[in-house]
């Protein structure tokens, strides 16, 4: 079978990457691509919110099966559109993406649905959102409304923060019509926990758990990104915590998709705080989560097709879904300046030298006359297994050191957490 990935990202690297893997599939296409999709698939220079010229793509090549990585498509409606036309694609309906495309809908379907989260007020006016600042605690996170790849979060310490931060999402349009509705809530205290299931027929069918690290600096400091390191499993799910989750978070969900007609075949990406108190859920989102879509692909022994199209025909079961009992690290190479300013076409040496147990995805890269060059804030993912995380990040640690580009930075914390006791 022929199957086309949507998105240029080290996520849509990984799933290309696992797909390449099936014996059932006989060609992969991704679109747009990057510098390292190509090496595995044919990249296809369509962008992934073109819906109709990607349309006429899948009915022309006769593609099998649609995978949708980002976002924006999905919000868009691009499942929606391709249904219509009789073509088998993976991903949320219009309609279900609204739990990623909207917060303050995601938060209006967890108080509905008595879903564990943050306390909040979801504001339409500057100036109404300032005067209700001293009804919250500091510190307090304030969150655009709409798609902000990732970085329309702020954590404020102070009013005066708070201020700026509501005048540049609300005035300045940072994020342009994102930023026109904000959230602001309370801070939780925890550790943060990734949760990717498989949602097929309404039922969620949860993946190996992960653990991602969003702020740029060691030490959990400085702005949010899209993610800079992840690994896998998350030593805090314990059978008890995933008890805890299935029964207050997961039910509940499930409870709410029946209720509000969110019948989806896709995935169902749940950001949670583990608090002292217990998991409380900071975002949804409706696309496999990126940088955790690169450890758990590596650990995934099942065929990814399999489990695709068990999930769209409604015959997903949690046995389906077998995972290797090696940890898996990955770390995120950035460019100079991210999440802020960056620069594009440094070009990038090492890549064929790293250890054959290392696997590099690439996140922002462009190829050129045989060539690998940056082309995006977070630019590779250099991933690996092992028996231990220290194993698996000692290898990868070792290897960055072979990897080189102008202004390459990474984290050299990640996979060395410091975990609250659960209770």
């Amino acid at each position: 079978m022929k199957v086309l990935v949507l998105g240029s990202g080290g996520r849509e690297h990984a799933l290309c990457w696992k797909l390449a893997e099936s014996k059932k599939v006989s060609k992969v296409y991704c679109a747009p691509g990057n510098g390292g999709t190509k090496e595995i698939a044919q990249n296809i220079d369509i962008e992934p919110e073109d819906i109709e010229k990607l349309m006429e793509f899948v009915l022309k090549e006769r593609i099998d099966l649609t995978i949708v990585g980002p976002e924006n498509p999905l919000v868009m409606g691009i499942v929606d559109r391709f249904k219509e036309k009789g073509l088998r694609i993976f991903g949320a309906n219009k309609k279900s993406a609204q739990l990623e495309g909207s917060k303050s809908y995601a938060k209006e379907f967890m108080e509905k649905y008595n879903i564990p989260t943050a306390k909040y007020k979801r504001f339409t006016d500057s100036q109404e959102a300032i005067n209700e600042l001293d009804s919250f605690n500091y510190p307090l996170v304030i969150k655009a409304d709409g798609l902000c790849l990732g970085k329309g979060v702020v954590i404020c310490n102070s009013r005066e923060e708070a201020i700026v931060c509501i005048s540049d999402f609300m005035e300045d349009r940072v994020f342009g019509a994102s930023g026109e509705t904000i959230i602001i809530e309370e801070f939780l205290e925890g550790v943060e926990a990734s949760l990717l299931c498989f949602v097929s027929k309404g039922k969620l069918i949860p993946m190996e758990s992960a653990k991602d690290y969003k702020q740029i600096y060691e030490g959990d400091t400085g702005p949010n990104t899209g993610g800079v390191g992840c690994f896998s499993p998350n030593p805090l799910f314990t059978e008890e915590l995933e008890r805890d989750v299935e029964e207050k978070i997961l039910n509940r969900i499930e409870l709410g998709l029946e209720e509000e007609k969110l019948d989806y075949d896709g995935i169902l990406f749940i950001g949670l705080m583990i608090t002292e108190s217990g998991p409380k859920v900071l975002e949804f989102n409706v696309r496999f989560g990126d940088p955790e879509t690169e450890v758990l692909m590596p650990r995934l022994e099942s065929d990814l097709v399999d489990i695709i199209e068990k999930t769209l025909d409604g015959d997903l079961k949690k046995e389906d879904l077998i995972w290797k009992s090696e940890k898996c690290v990955t770390v995120v190479a950035t460019s100079k300046g991210y999440p802020g300013k960056y620069e594009k076409g440094k070009g990038i040496t090492g890549l064929k030298d790293v250890d054959k147990n290392i696997v590099v995805f690439h996140n922002g890269t462009i190829e050129k006359d045989g060539m690998i060059y940056t082309n995006g804030g977070r630019v590779i993912s250099v991933t690996a297994l092992g028996n231990t995380l220290e194993e698996a990040r000692d290898i990868i640690y070792k290897n960055l050191g072979i990897i080189k580009f102008d202004g390459m930075y990474y984290r050299r914390d990640i996979a060395k957490i410091e975990y609250l006791p659960i209770k």
